[in-house]
C-alpha cells in the first residue's frame, strides 16, 4: 500500500539480523562501505576536490568491492520489493526467519506481508521455463531425491501466461525427474513457488509453506491449534544458484486484516 520505503527498511533490518546470526557479521573490504553518504562526518567532505577524487576512485573499484550482502532493486511491480543477496542461500535464510517467528510468536514487521526466497529466474515464456526448470528442479526432485510437492503460481503485470498450463507443465517435469514425486496439496514436503513479474519468471522450492502460512510474516506469529500438530522441517539444504534474491511483498489490506496505523 505504497509503503515501499518502510518495507525496504524492515527488510534490511530483518535480513540483517538473521544474516548476521547465520553467516556472521558482514565483511567490508573498505571501512567506508559501512557508512552511507548521509552518515559520514561532514568534516570529511570539507575539501570538495578531495571528495570528488575519492568518489571517482570508489567508482573505479571492482563491482565485487561494492556489492553488499543485501541490496534493494527495482521489482517492476507495485507493492513488491526485491532484495538482491550476495553470498546467501535465500531459501535457508528465509526459512530460518519464519521458523524462529513461528516458534517465538514474536512479531517483527509491520508493513511486510510475505517474504519469499527467489533462487532462480528465467524468461516468462513456456519454452524457456521448461528448459530452465529441467535443471533447476534436480537438487530436490531428481532420483534418488524425491518428495511430495505442490506448485503455487502468481503473475503480476503479465497476461500472456496461463496458470493452468504452467502448473501442468512444471508438474510434468517434476514427475519426469523421478516418478516417485507425488502431488500433495495438503501437507507437501516442498512447494514450488512460481512468481511471474512482467516477462521474468522467479522460482524457488521452499519447505513448510503450509505450516508457515504461505510465508506470511503477519500470520505466522499468530497462535493456531494446528501448529501443535506440525513441526518445522530442520533439514538444511544449500543450493548453488546463479541468481539469488529475496522477494518481499508489502502489506495488502485486502489480504490481511490489521489495525490501521
Amino acid at each position: 500500500n505504497m509503503n515501499e520505503r518502510k518495507c525496504v527498511g524492515e527488510a534490511y533490518s530483518l535480513l540483517g539480523e538473521y544474516g548476521d546470526l547465520l553467516y556472521g557479521p558482514e565483511q567490508f573490504s573498505d571501512p567506508e562501505e559501512r557508512l552511507s553518504g548521509s552518515e559520514r562526518d561532514e568534516d570529511e567532505e570539507d575539501d570538495v576536490e578531495a571528495a570528488l577524487r575519492k568518489e571517482v576512485d570508489q567508482i573505479r573499484t571492482s563491482t565485487e568491492h561494492k556489492l553488499r550482502r543485501f541490496q534493494s532493486v527495482e521489482s517492476g511491480a507495485n507493492n513488491v520489493v526485491f532484495i538482491r543477496t550476495q553470498g546467501i542461500e535465500p531459501e535457508n535464510l528465509v526459512h530460518h526467519i519464519l521458523k524462529d517467528m513461528h516458534t517465538t510468536k514474536k512479531k517483527k514487521t509491520r508493513v511486510i506481508l510475505r517474504m519469499l526466497p527467489i533462487s532462480g529466474t528465467c524468461k516468462a515464456f513456456m519454452e524457456d521455463m521448461k528448459k530452465y526448470t529441467e535443471t533447476f528442479f534436480e537438487p530436490w526432485f531428481k532420483a534418488p531425491n524425491k518428495g511430495t510437492f505442490q506448485i503455487v503460481y502468481k503473475a503480476r503485470n503479465n497476461s500472456h501466461m496461463s496458470r493452468e498450463e504452467v502448473i501442468k507443465e512444471l508438474a510434468g517435469i517434476v514427475g519426469s525427474l523421478n516418478p516417485e514425486n507425488k502431488v500433495d496439496l495438503n501437507n507437501p514436503q516442498y512447494t514450488v513457488v512460481v512468481e511471474i513479474i512482467k516477462n521474468v519468471c522467479c522460482l524457488s522450492v521452499v519447505r513448510d509453506y503450509i505450516l508457515f502460512r504461505k510465508y506470511n510474516l503477519q500470520e505466522v506469529v499468530k497462535i493456531n491449534k494446528e501448529d501443535a500438530q506440525q513441526k518445522p522441517s530442520s533439514v538444511t539444504e544449500e543450493k548453488d544458484s546463479k541468481v539469488e534474491k529475496t522477494e518481499v511483498e508489502e502489506e495488502n489490506s485486502k489480504e490481511i486484516t490489521q489495525e490501521n496505523k
